[in-house]
């Protein structure tokens, strides 16, 4: 058994990859755009921490949102949504607490390509 010895750390923000977001269980347009809501959703909750920076995340904010609007559209362009999340990942790499949500930003680009 593994032990950890964590005295003195001290954790403001931590994505949980294993929380409600949940790229793998995607199937379908739908399915995606209700992860993107919820990854807006974790860019507050990083915000709060201010593990990003509030103009950061309102652009990051921006970017998932017209992702979500592009992707609920009758004739999604697969570009547009695809530059949207791109840009917002772009806006947080480099973050090392924001990792997690730069992954979950790829996952749904590689699921775009897929619906879209």
């Amino acid at each position: 058994m593994s032990v950890f010895d964590q005295r003195g750390q001290n954790v403001n923000y931590q994505y949980n990859a294993a929380g409600n977001i949940n790229f793998s269980d995607v199937q379908n347009r739908a399915d995606l755009i209700s992860e993107l809501e919820k990854l807006k959703a974790e860019v507050t909750k990083a915000r709060d921490a201010e593990v990003i920076d509030a103009e950061v995340a309102t652009d990051v904010d921006y970017q998932i949102t017209k992702a979500v609007q592009q992707s609920s559209k009758t004739e999604p362009n697969k570009n547009a949504i695809l530059q949207h999340l791109n840009t917002a990942k772009g806006l947080i790499t480099g973050i090392a607490e924001a990792g997690g949500i730069v992954t979950a930003l790829m996952k749904a680009a590689e699921l775009a390509t897929q619906f879209f």
